[in-house]
C-alpha cells in the first residue's frame, strides 16, 4: 500500500507545478519519457520512482482537465459585471466597510463557490438569495489583480455589489446548509456561557473561530509557539475521536458506527478547513481498518487524505494550513519514534503504571511529538510568517497536557446549553480557570526579547540553515551527541542575534520603506534614534507584525517617535496594534478628522505624548532632523496631509503622503525645500499627486513608490511613471522589490 504514498506524492507535485509555475502539458511528455527510462531500468529497486512518475503524470492531467473544464470559463468574468443571483452558504460577516457572505452561484450550468461583498451592514442566513450586478474578481494564478488565498478555499470568485442589489430570505434552509446552522447555535450558547477573551480563546480552540482573538492574544500564541491550538486541526480531531471511543467503551462496529458521522459533522462545523479535513480522513480511514479488520498504515492513510483533498480541488496544495497540516504528520513519522526511544532509554526506559513512569513517558512522547512537528514545519512557518518561536516546545510541555480538559469542557457546556444554560455557566466557570491557565502562560512565554526569531534578518536565516545541518549531522551521528547538538545551537543561535542587533548600529542611518501592500510604513533610523511614519497597510495587524518584526529582530523594543501623516487605515490602520507590542515615547499627529476611531483612541490612551502638528514643527535628533509641514487649515485629507522631510548630513528625504496636486502646491509656496535625494511618491503612485511643479523643484534622484501588488485603484499611474522617468528618477517599488532600504 506504499504505492500509494509514492503516487501521491508525484500527484501533489504536479498539483503545486501547476498551481504556483503554471506548468504547460507539454510537460506530461517529459514525465512521460522520465517513466519510461526508470521502467527500463532495475523495476525491483525504483518500484517508488514508477509511482511517482505515474502520480505525475495523472496528477498533471488532472490538474489541467480540471482548470480546462472548471476553472477556466471564470476567466472572461475576471473584471466583468455579471447579472445573477447568489445562495448564501453560511451566516454573513462584518468588513470595514459592510458584510461579506459565502455562497453559490450557477454559471454555464457549474455551481461556483463565491464570496460577495455588500456596501451596507446586512444579515443573511443560509439558503438567503441575493441578486443583483456584480463585479466579479477571479482568484486564481489567472487573475488579473493576482490570485488571492481564497482558491485554496475552493472560492474561484469573489465579487463586490453595488447598493441596488435585493436581497431575499429563504423560506427553509437546505438541509446541506444544517452544519452551518449548528455552527450558529454552539457559537450562540458559547456567547451565553463564556465572556472577555476566555470567550474568543473558548470560540477559537473549539470551531477555530479567531474573530473574536484581540491582537495581543493572537499575537501571543503566535510567539509562544502554540497557534496551532486555537487553529483546529488533527490536535482537536484526535481529541474528540478519543471522546468517542470512550463512549463507545472501544468496541469496534460502534466505534465505526458513532466515529465516521460524528467526524464527518465535526469537519463541516468547522468549515472544512484543509487541516481538519485531513486529520478526519485520516481517522476515517483507521476506522474502517478497524471495522473491516485490516492493517491501518498511517502514512497510506495521510497519502489517500492528501490525494482526496487534492482531486476535490487541486489548488488546495496552495493553502498554508493544509502544507503545514500535512508537513507536521510527516515529522513526526519520520522522527518521532526514534527520538521516543532515544529519550525512554535515556530515561531508563521506564515500565509500569507508577506515577513516576507514567510521567516519564508521557514527558518523552510530548518531547517527541512538539520536537518532530516542530522540525518538519519551522521552514514553512518561516517562510510564511516571517516568525519561528524558540519557546514552542516549553510552551506545548506547559499547556498541552490541560487542552483535553478544555476541549471536553467547552463540548459539555454546549451540550448543557442546549437545554439547560444554568448548568452550562457553572461548567464555564469551572472551565474558565484553566482557559485562564493557558492564556497567562501564553502571553508570559511570548514576552521576553528571545522567545522568537525573526526572519527579517539575514541572520536568522543563516542559522536556521545551520540548524537544520546541525540536527541532519546529529540523525545521521553515530554515537548520537545531543550536548554538543545544543551547545553549537545555542553559541550559533546567540551569535545570530548579536549580529542581528550590531549590524544596523554600524550604518549612520538606515531608511527602510516597508513592504505593507497597499498602504506605507517608513522607518528611520539614525543614531541610535528609531522614528516610524504612518503605519497602515492592506491590513493594520499585518503591518503592525513588519514593524515589529523589522524593529524586534534588532532588539529595539521602542521608538523615539511615531509620525501620520493622515488617519486613513493605509496609513494609520497598524498603529494601534503595533502600540500593544513596543512603546513610543512620542506621537505626532495630525489636526484632521477621523472618519475611524484611531484619533480618538490616541488621544484618549497617549494623551502626555502626543504633539499635534499644527503648524511647521522640527524635530531635531543629534545629527538627523524631521521638518513637519501642516497642509492648508480646513481642507481635505488629500490636500492636508502632513509632509515629512528627513535630513542627515547629505540626505534630504521627502514624504507627502495622500496630498493631491493642490496639497503640493501649498506645500511648495510655504516650504523652502531642498534638492531630494529620495522622493517617497504621494498617495501610492496616484494622478492626482507627484505634479510637475514639485519634481522641479525637488528633482529627486530616487523615487520609491509604496504599493501593493495587483491593487485595485490601478497605482502607480502610467502618468506618474512617465513624470518620474522625464526627471530621470531611479524609480523603486514595494510591488516589484520588496522593502526598500537605505543606508549611510
Amino acid at each position: 500500500m506504499r504505492k500509494l504514498v509514492w503516487f501521491t506524492v508525484g500527484f501533489a507535485t504536479a498539483c503545486g507545478l501547476g498551481a504556483y509555475c503554471n506548468i504547460a502539458l507539454w510537460t506530461i511528455g517529459i514525465y512521460l519519457a522520465a517513466a519510461g527510462i526508470i521502467f527500463l531500468l532495475r523495476k525491483d529497486k525504483l518500484k517508488f520512482l514508477i509511482c511517482i512518475s505515474v502520480g505525475l503524470i495523472i496528477g498533471t492531467l488532472w490538474y489541467w482537465g480540471y482548470r480546462s473544464l472548471y476553472i477556466q470559463p471564470l476567466e472572461a468574468l475576471d473584471g466583468q459585471k455579471l447579472t445573477t443571483t447568489v445562495t448564501a452558504s453560511d451566516y454573513s460577516f462584518e468588513t470595514d466597510y459592510g458584510t461579506a457572505v459565502d455562497g453559490y452561484i450557477q454559471y454555464n450550468g457549474l455551481p461556483y463557490k463565491i464570496r460577495v461583498y455588500l456596501p451596507v451592514k446586512k444579515d443573511m442566513a443560509p439558503g438567503d438569495s441575493l441578486s443583483g450586478e456584480l463585479r466579479m474578481r477571479l482568484t486564481t494564478v489567472k487573475a488579473r489583480q493576482g490570485s488571492t488565498h481564497h482558491s485554496a478555499e475552493g472560492i474561484f470568485l469573489i465579487s463586490y455589489a453595488d447598493e441596488a442589489f435585493k436581497a431575499q430570505s429563504a423560506e427553509k434552509v437546505p438541509l446541506q446548509f444544517l452544519p452551518s446552522l449548528l455552527r450558529k447555535e454552539i457559537t450562540q450558547i458559547l456567547d451565553n456561557v463564556f465572556s472577555g477573551e476566555i470567550l474568543a480563546f473558548a470560540r477559537a480552540l473549539l470551531l477555530g473561530d479567531d474573530t473574536l482573538l484581540s491582537y495581543e492574544t493572537d499575537t501571543a500564541f503566535k510567539l509562544s509557539g502554540i497557534r496551532h491550538m486555537i487553529a483546529v486541526s488533527g490536535l482537536h480531531v484526535s481529541i474528540l475521536f478519543a471522546c468517542i471511543c470512550i463512549f463507545s467503551g472501544k468496541r469496534r462496529v460502534l466505534t465505526a458506527l458513532l466515529g465516521l458521522p460524528i467526524l464527518f459533522l465535526f469537519a463541516a462545523i468547522a468549515g472544512f478547513t484543509p487541516s481538519v479535513v485531513r486529520a478526519c480522513v485520516m481517522q476515517a480511514v483507521m476506522l474502517l481498518a478497524l471495522l473491516f479488520k485490516k492493517e491501518y498504515d498511517p502514512p497510506t492513510a495521510l497519502g489517500f487524505a492528501v490525494l482526496a483533498m487534492l482531486m476535490v480541488n487541486p489548488l488546495t496544495i496552495t493553502s498554508v494550513g493544509f502544507q503545514l497540516s500535512v508537513i507536521c504528520v510527516v515529522g513526526i513519522f519520520w522522527f518521532y519514534e526514534p527520538l521516543n526511544n532515544y529519550l525512554l532509554r535515556k530515561m531508563g526506559q521506564p515500565k509500569g503504571y507508577t506515577l513516576k513512569t507514567r510521567f516519564l513517558r508521557w514527558l518523552s512522547a510530548s518531547v517527541s511529538v512538539s520536537v518532530s512537528a516542530t522540525v518538519a514545519a519551522t521552514p514553512l512557518s518561516a517562510v510564511y510568517f516571517g516568525t519561528v518561536s524558540l519557546v514552542g516546545i516549553l510552551t506545548n510541555l506547559l499547556t498541552m497536557w490541560v487542552v483535553s480538559f478544555l476541549f471536553y469542557g467547552i463540548m459539555l457546556c454546549c451540550v448543557l446549553g442546549s437545554f439547560w444554560l444554568p448548568g452550562a455557566v457553572l461548567v464555564g466557570k469551572i472551565v474558565s480557570v484553566p482557559a485562564q491557565y493557558v492564556l497567562t502562560v501564553a502571553k508570559w512565554m511570548a514576552r521576553p526579547f528571545f522567545a522568537c526569531l525573526y526572519t527579517c534578518s539575514v541572520f536568522a536565516v543563516i542559522f536556521l540553515a545551520f540548524a537544520y545541518i546541525l540536527f541532519f549531522v546529529f540523525l545521521l551521528g553515530k554515537p548520537k551527541k545531543p550536548g554538543i547538538l545544543v551547545a553549537c545551537l545555542s553559541v550559533s543561535l546567540s551569535i545570530s542575534i548579536l549580529c542581528s542587533w550590531l549590524l544596523p548600529k554600524l550604518d549612520s542611518y538606515r531608511v527602510s520603506v516597508l513592504d505593507v501592500g497597499q498602504g506605507q510604513s517608513v522607518l528611520f533610523q539614525s543614531n541610535g534614534k528609531n522614528y516610524l511614519v504612518d503605519c497602515g497597510g492592506d491590513s493594520g495587524n499585518i503591518t503592525a507584525d513588519i514593524v515589529a518584526s523589522q524593529l524586534l529582530s534588532q532588539g529595539i523594543t521602542s521608538l523615539d517617535g511615531i509620525i501620520l501623516t493622515h488617519y486613513d487605515e493605509d496609513h494609520a490602520g497598524g498603529v494601534l496594534p503595533l502600540l500593544s507590542r513596543i512603546s513610543v515615547e512620542r506621537l505626532y499627529l495630525p489636526e484632521l478628522e477621523d472618519t475611524g476611531d484611531i484619533k480618538n483612541t490616541l488621544s484618549t490612551q497617549y494623551a502626555d505624548r502626543i504633539t499635534w502638528v499644527t503648524e511647521e514643527l522640527k524635530i531635531q535628533e543629534k545629527t538627523m532632523s524631521f521638518t513637519l509641514f501642516p497642509g492648508k487649515p480646513n481642507t481635505a485629507d488629500s490636500e492636508s496631509c502632513v509632509c515629512i522631510l528627513f535630513q542627515r548630513e547629505n540626505c534630504a528625504i521627502l514624504l507627502t503622503g495622500d496630498r493631491n496636486a493642490k496639497g503640493e502646491q501649498y506645500l511648495l509656496e510655504n516650504a523652502e525645500l531642498p534638492k531630494l535625494d529620495v522622493l517617497i511618491v504621494g498617495h501610492h503612485g496616484s494622478n492626482t499627486s507627484t505634479d510637475l511643479s514639485l519634481l522641479q523643484r525637488t528633482k529627486p534622484d530616487i523615487a520609491v513608490i509604496s504599493v501593493g501588488s495587483g491593487n485595485y485603484y490601478g497605482h502607480p499611474s502610467a502618468a506618474v511613471l512617465d513624470r518620474l522617468n522625464l526627471f530621470g528618477c531611479h524609480i523603486f517599488r514595494t510591488d516589484i522589490h520588496g522593502t526598500i532600504l537605505f543606508r549611510g
